[in-house]
């Protein structure tokens, strides 16, 4: 039988606390409703929950242990603050970690790159890959990831986010990564920054927890390139650059519509090597994060080859891009999701990707993007002419925050303003017809997951 993912003694050594029996855990969880049998909870305290409140419920759901500050009749170790023990955990998992680290952080694109290199090292190294789950990118979601990371594992690929400066730099002196990767800078979050050239001084905080020999991969068509080489030198060995355009280290050098809804790539790889393979994903900046995962492989000393069979096979992220059909009257109705998040960049990305989308009508269902701060009217009203150049014919706008879109939009397109998600989910029931192609974006907190999932539930 393998090794346990961690033994009590273990846990209470890494944390500084003290077990109260033996027992070992195959998981790790600080949400109740995730736990499992074998799984060790942390009873983490927050302003509005205390975890130590739902010990009885992990431990009903098969818990092997539990971390917590107070004393409790279940197996535990008791540490002085949960928290603190979960980032000690996490730097105890990276240091008996003898493989390759890999960081990636960026205003767009992030999940998707971390998902697709995943893909690319687990096929050829597969069940010793390991990846943070969901967007767990921050003060929580990375030490959580780290202490999920198994003994054996051979590369840890981990996604790392921030909405204020300082941030990031406290995650990758946690995580210590060999590779560090930007995707791409852009307005997000621009509440909280004065300019968009702090948000980029910000991800290239990334590059400051490289490890000795360590390497740096930076989009090199984005306008803040010469920053973020700045940022990555005296941290980096090695300075990668990637993206579209010549000049980049790792670049497409013909990218051509794939069949079904994908693109075939050839891409250049240092100044010799090249490699053709099928993207299953649509748009360049799916080719963009392509070039950065093949030179993330690369430098781990990955398989390329494996890396584009499993570029050509990944299916679409809930919420990044994932196609579904749901059913109309007469027939069905294309719904690409990208309900979890938008900001500038990625609302005219994904734009862009419904204008090649064949189909008999094009609608955008697209939410409010928030924290852009005081030139938040501005970034809306900017839409308008990335939706009308995608030939949308039919437009439902959500939230209060796109009344300027709407204004810059009146009479130039059909157009339906609502206030919030369901709101639209009732609009849209009324609005699809068959052979109808449906974006669906708009930034988190507006809930579009939730008419995405009443879609579903249609097919």
């Amino acid at each position: 039988m393998s090794e346990p993912l961690w033994t009590s003694d273990e846990l209470a050594a890494a944390m500084g606390g003290a077990a109260s029996e033996p027992f070992a855990v195959d998981a790790v969880a600080f949400d109740s409703r995730e736990v499992g049998p074998g799984a060790l909870f942390f009873a983490l305290t927050g302003e509005l929950t205390d975890g130590h409140n739902f010990l009885d419920q992990a431990f009903a759901s098969g818990a092997a242990g539990a971390v917590v500050s107070q004393p409790t009749d279940h197996p535990h170790i008791l540490v002085g603050d949960t928290t603190v023990a979960l980032e000690n955990l996490a730097r105890a998992s990276r240091k008996r970690m003898g493989g390759v680290v890999i960081g990636v952080t960026g205003s767009v694109g992030k999940t998707g790159t971390k998902e697709a290199l995943f893909e690319c090292l687990d096929r050829a190294a597969p069940g010793l890959t390991h990846r943070s789950v969901k967007s767990y990118n921050n003060h929580t979601g990375v030490p959580l990831s780290l202490s999920r990371m198994p003994r054996e594992t051979l590369y840890g690929v981990f996604e790392m986010g921030m909405n204020h400066a300082g941030e990031l730099l406290a995650l990758t002196h946690m995580v210590r990564p060999h590779i560090a990767i930007v995707t791409t800078i852009a307005p997000a979050h621009t509440e909280f920054f004065d300019s968009v050239e702090a948000i980029a001084d910000a991800k290239g905080e990334i590059f400051q927890g490289l490890e000795p020999g360590g390497t740096a991969i930076v989009p090199f068509d984005s306008p803040y390139r010469e920053r973020l080489i700045g940022a990555a030198q005296g941290h980096a060995d090695k300075i990668v650059t990637f993206g579209l355009n010549d000049g980049a280290d790792v670049r497409a050098i013909e990218v051509l519509p794939g069949q079904p809804g994908g693109t075939f790539v050839t891409a250049q790889i240092g100044a010799d090597r090249t490699l053709s393979f099928t993207l299953s994903q649509p748009g360049d900046h799916w080719v963009a994060n392509a070039m950065a995962v093949l030179a993330a492989v690369d430098a781990a000393g990955g398989d390329l080859e494996q890396a584009g069979l499993a570029l050509a096979e990944m299916d679409g992220l809930a919420g990044r891009g994932a196609r579904f059909k749901t059913a109309v009257d007469d027939g069905t109705a294309l719904i690409i999701d990208e309900s979890y998040n938008a900001n500038p960049s990625s609302m005219c990305a994904t734009l862009a990707v419904l204008a090649e989308t064949r189909a008999s009508r094009r609608l955008a269902v697209l939410g409010e993007m928030r924290e852009l701060g005081d030139e938040s009217d501005a970034y809306h009203a900017a839409l308008a002419e990335p939706i009308l150049g995608a030939n949308v014919e039919a437009l439902l706008l959500v939230g209060e925050g796109m009344a300027p879109l709407a204004g810059a939009l009146e009479g130039r397109v059909e157009l339906r303003h609502v206030a919030d998600a369901a709101a639209a989910r009732d609009a849209l029931h009324m609005m699809l017809r068959a052979g109808d192609a449906v974006l669906i974006k708009g930034s988190n907190g507006v809930g579009l997951s939730r008419v995405v999932a009443a879609l579903q539930g249609r097919a």
